[in-house]
């Protein structure tokens, strides 16, 4: 049943007057079904789960951010290590460039969390309570009796629990779940922050999936508006074979092609276009017309694939290029971002030690000698207790170092702040010099190394002091 016929003059779920044209996608089972299925439980079941997975002493991914702490899969990251997330980011980015060059909309139809909670939840939930799309169109039509009350009240509350629980969920990424559970114990006032950005994602997960829909595909997320930049004549998408499938008729027309015009494909899009069309803005690639095609194909006793992943050469009937130059160039960009990223990695330390001077006056003066007053950080991102030999490598003779012992031991995942003094005696101090702080860590066996500029005045004012205060004594002892 088809209300509204899709074309490429207007958004079939936006109507004349601007209002949201309700879609009602029917359902479908095929090969490309199934594994969309497959794959979008496995990415819930793995969404659910990380929180729960201890990978040394933290959830396989957790951004404490109380802490100020980011664990990833066994790795702990401290907020100067943040810019990493460059790579993260950008590769994310680019990695789903490199795809969208390949094979089209993939990523939206198959693996987006937007088409994964929508089509596998909460469409799940509309279908088991409203029926097809048939039923579905019809209540939507009916007037406001008891049934459909209580059907849109059942419907909406669970919508409304859905929607819920995948906030929690998210929100336990950033405080872990024994401390949500602790907030979930006690007033939303005392913890006013979490409450709000739960508060805040149940509501807009809530519109989106129960009303906003397709729409957000559509209208706001900017990849759909794109990816003409991003695909060319080779890319593989979701087409009709036109050449094969025209003119459309009967299937008992021998004059007619194999479309035999039945709007099944049409019936099944989740955006509600007509994919003889040619390639458009709303197509998210999920090949429910694949599947839906298929099946009238198999019914007709027609060759399958009328519909079918193919480029637009290849369904012009030309020649399907794979390698193309702009794939040589994503490969190659790809290639230099894991390198630099592989670099960084290598240099990255699961301890640091950094040396700062203390603020207020630059250096201490005194009768006999010279003071500096320095802090030092020693953090260590392991999961075990970390030990620190530190030497203080660069002083001149008779040099002190107070409020440093040798060796100290660092709680695991935690930091220890030393501040120490180093003192130069007045007598023979020649000027500003560096300092290096060397500790070895153990475990592990690696040496961390940071400096810092001892500070004081110029020798040159410093030994006419010397030579004013000797000749002072002289006077005095002469008088």
């Amino acid at each position: 049943m088809i209300t509204k016929q899709p074309n490429l003059d207007s958004v079939t779920s936006i109507n004349e007057d601007g209002s949201h044209y309700i879609i009602h996608p029917a359902d479908v089972q095929g090969i490309f079904t199934f594994w969309r299925r497959v794959i979008g439980v496995l990415l819930i079941a793995v969404y659910v789960a990380l929180p729960w997975i201890p990978i040394n002493g933290a959830p396989a991914v957790f951004f404490d951010l109380v802490h100020r702490k980011f664990h990833f899969f066994g790795l702990t990251f401290l907020t100067e290590d943040l810019w990493l997330g460059f790579f993260l980011f950008s590769g994310l980015g680019f990695g789903l460039f490199y795809a969208t060059a390949l094979f089209g909309r993939i990523w939206c139809g198959a693996a987006c969390p937007y088409t994964v909670f929508l089509e596998h939840v909460f469409r799940r939930i509309e279908r088991v309570i409203d029926g097809d799309c048939n039923a579905r169109r019809r209540l939507e039509q009916a007037p406001w009796t008891g049934g459909k009350i209580v059907r849109r009240i059942v419907k909406h509350g669970i919508y409304l629990l859905a929607a819920t629980a995948i906030a929690h969920v998210f929100v336990s990424y950033f405080v872990s779940l024994p401390r949500l559970y602790g907030y979930m114990r006690q007033s939303p006032l005392d913890h006013v922050g979490a409450f709000g950005v739960m508060l805040f994602l149940t509501g807009a997960l809530y519109f989106c999936f129960s009303w906003f829909r397709e729409q957000f595909c559509i209208i706001l997320c900017p990849y759909g508006r794109i990816q003409s930049a991003l695909t060319d004549d080779d890319t593989v998408i979701i087409g009709y074979d036109e050449a094969r499938g025209e003119p459309r008729g009967k299937a008992n027309d021998e004059n007619s092609g194999d479309c035999i015009n039945c709007l099944r494909c049409v019936q099944v899009c989740p955006t509600g276009i007509d994919i003889r069309n040619g390639l458009q803005m709303e197509c998210i690639g999920c090949a429910a017309c694949m599947d839906a095609c298929n099946k009238i194909m198999d019914k007709v006793k027609r060759p399958r694939g009328l519909i079918r992943y193919d480029s637009l050469n290849g369904l012009a009937g030309g020649k399907r290029r794979f390698l193309r130059p702009r794939i040589y160039l994503y490969t190659g960009l790809m290639i230099l971002g894991v390198g630099v990223m592989a670099l960084f990695l290598s240099r990255l330390k699961p301890a640091k030690v950094e040396i700062n001077r203390m603020p207020g006056r630059p250096y201490y003066l005194t009768d006999t000698a010279i003071r500096n007053q320095f802090r030092v950080v020693f953090t260590t991102k392991k999961s075990e207790e970390t030990e620190f030999n530190v030497t203080v490598k660069g002083l001149p003779d008779q040099a002190t170092v107070a409020g440093l012992e040798g060796s100290f031991t660092v709680p695991p995942q935690s930091e220890i702040e030393k501040i120490i003094f180093i003192q130069v005696p007045r007598k023979g101090y020649q000027g500003q010099f560096t300092i290096d702080l060397e500790s070895l860590v153990e475990p592990g066996d690696f040496t961390l190394r940071d400096d810092i500029e001892f500070l004081g005045p110029s020798p040159y004012i410093l030994n006419a002091e010397e030579e004013q205060k000797e000749a002072a004594k002289k006077e005095s002892s002469h008088e």
